[in-house]
């Protein structure tokens, strides 16, 4: 029974990373006049965006599954699992990187294509090249992937004071940390480094997360995802569907953030709120805005989740099995199971359709839309490629799937 619960969560968290998936592709083709399809999309209605649900469910699940494994097997067979992803991870993103800058080689209107998303990156600047390949230049778009493969490096260190009892002070530790990051305090080093890397190019340091400030996202979703495998948190006793003080409380707080997120999106904001709210609400810092609307999100889906299911109300217990049933769709859980590589593959998706779309007269919204979809639908490529074996029936006839 315990093993059919822990498989139908697992199976929720890769519909979870699916649908971001999904809608970090919308959300990244670029097309010439915008397209209507963007809009339709959760971060309109809040300070919430897929990239933070992406990073915290893969700091969940790594926590959840190496944990155990660490506790069976001990730190090594663990660390040596992780490390080997990050590894795996950094030598996608220098496939990306080498076809990015051999693209513009081969096509130079690609270069005009990226150039906001890579600046002066070519083969032929070997100095920002070995800069990218060290990760302190990321282009548009393959700036998560360093921050996910510094965090896999930390993670089996945090996974072992997880087992040690020690969750608590990694989270207040973590907190210090992302505080640290809204003072700037890493500044001093980070501007003497831009300088360094940039010379006379005026292009240096290029990162769009902080990583200090992200770990938080990451960090958090380990701690629960270790205390989880090894059943120190009981989440059915967390998230009570007689108790509805934390979804109360999760809705008033995006409830409130509401009108600012209109308000921002469409240039609304009177000036002098404008400028106060936005020192709380740098995206690449995680400010204070993010970070409490991910809370307020994230609580609220996992209390439907797994409260909303019995709670007295049909309408709440509606919404709930809607919910469920959207991030249980097979397809969302297949490009969940395969996140990591579903997501290089949409880098270079993004990139493809808007060296085409500048390359070619300017789509109609109709023509958007079907392309749109058409490369959600490109989107499971890789996933289809690893499990061909098991959803091809390659397998000989009577033989177990592996």
């Amino acid at each position: 029974m315990k093993q059919g619960i822990a498989m139908k969560r697992l199976d929720l968290i890769d519909g979870l990373r699916g649908y971001f998936l999904v809608f970090m592709l919308i959300n990244h083709l670029a097309f010439d006049g915008g397209y209507w399809l963007v809009e339709i999309n959760h971060r309109q209605l809040a300070f919430v965006e897929d990239a933070q649900g992406f990073v915290f469910l893969s700091g969940l699940l790594v926590g959840m599954v190496y944990a155990g494994r660490m506790e069976r097997k001990g730190f090594s067979a663990a660390a040596d699992g992780i490390w080997s992803r990050a590894g795996d991870l950094y030598r996608q993103t220098l496939v990306l990187l080498a076809f990015a800058m051999t693209m513009i080689v081969l096509f130079p209107a690609a270069k005009l294509a990226w150039v906001d998303w890579m600046a002066d990156l070519d083969w032929r600047n070997p100095f920002r090249a070995a800069s990218a390949a060290l990760l302190l230049f990321q282009p548009t778009y393959m700036d998560i992937l360093p921050q996910y493969i510094v965090y896999m490096l930390a993670a089996p260190v945090l996974i072992r004071a997880c087992l040690k009892g020690r969750g608590p002070e990694i989270l207040i530790g973590s907190s210090l940390l992302w505080l640290a990051a809204q003072f700037a305090v890493q500044r001093p080093m980070t501007a003497a480094l831009n300088t360094w890397l940039a010379g006379d190019t005026g292009h240096g340091l290029r990162v769009n997360f902080n990583l200090m400030a992200w770990q938080i996202v990451f960090v958090v979703g380990l701690v629960f995802g270790a205390l989880t495998a090894m059943n120190r948190i009981d989440w059915s006793r967390v998230f009570r569907p007689d108790v509805t003080i934390l979804p109360v409380a999760a809705l008033s707080v995006c409830l409130f953030f509401l009108p600012f997120r209109f308000a921002t999106a469409h240039d609304y904001m009177p000036l002098d709120v404008l400028g106060t709210f936005q020192s709380y609400e740098n995206r690449s810092e995680f400010g204070l805005v993010y970070l409490l609307n991910f809370a307020a999100a994230a609580s609220g889906i996992a209390w439907l989740l797994i409260a909303g299911p019995d709670h007295p109300s049909r309408r709440v217990r509606a919404f709930s099995r809607g919910l469920s049933g959207l991030i249980s769709l097979p397809f969302l859980r297949l490009l969940g199971r395969h996140s990591l590589q579903v997501y290089v593959w949409h880098v270079v998706i993004v990139y493809l359709v808007r060296f085409v779309d500048i390359e070619t007269p300017p789509f109609s919204q109709p023509l958007k839309t079907a392309v749109a979809f058409g490369c959600i639908a490109l989107l499971a490529l890789p996933a289809l490629y690893r499990e061909r074996k098991r959803l091809f029936g390659q397998l000989g006839p009577g033989t177990p799937p592996a």
